[in-house]
């Protein structure tokens, strides 16, 4: 089976945005969860005060700079690759990688019937890249 170099740049870059995607939506979610309820927050110090919180966290930064990165690559892939390929690769890349790292980053308890849906939305990526 021989891979062309087209192949090999259209999945690279769908790659790189669903791992951005990926790490933004995680890093996001992991400063939320130790910041706190934002209501909480906002009662506390006001809806400025919660914008501060949010906007303060290095972790909430991080994971928004992937986000913005992640736009940017999604604008390259799309520019070299199928709408009809690049959208659904990288979103079910992207569910997919988001289950593998809430389990393993966030430690969330992804049930059997999360994994089965990841299962198929693996199979939905293999049967549209053919």
């Amino acid at each position: 089976m021989m891979v062309h170099a087209s192949d090999l740049r259209a999945w690279s870059s769908i790659l790189v945005v669903a791992a951005l995607a990926i790490a933004g939506e995680c890093l996001i979610a992991a400063a939320m969860r130790r910041l706190g309820d934002l209501d909480d927050i906002r009662a506390r110090s006001g809806l400025k005060g919660a914008i501060r919180a949010v906007l303060t966290s290095p972790v909430f930064l991080a994971g928004a700079t992937c986000m913005a990165l992640n736009f940017f690559a999604l604008l390259f892939t799309l520019s070299a690759v199928d709408l009809s390929l690049a959208g659904p690769a990288s979103a079910s890349l992207t569910y997919v990688g988001n289950a593998v790292a809430a389990k393993l980053f966030l430690h969330e308890n992804v049930d059997r019937r999360r994994w089965m849906a990841a299962l198929c939305v693996c199979v939905g990526v293999y049967l549209i890249s053919k």
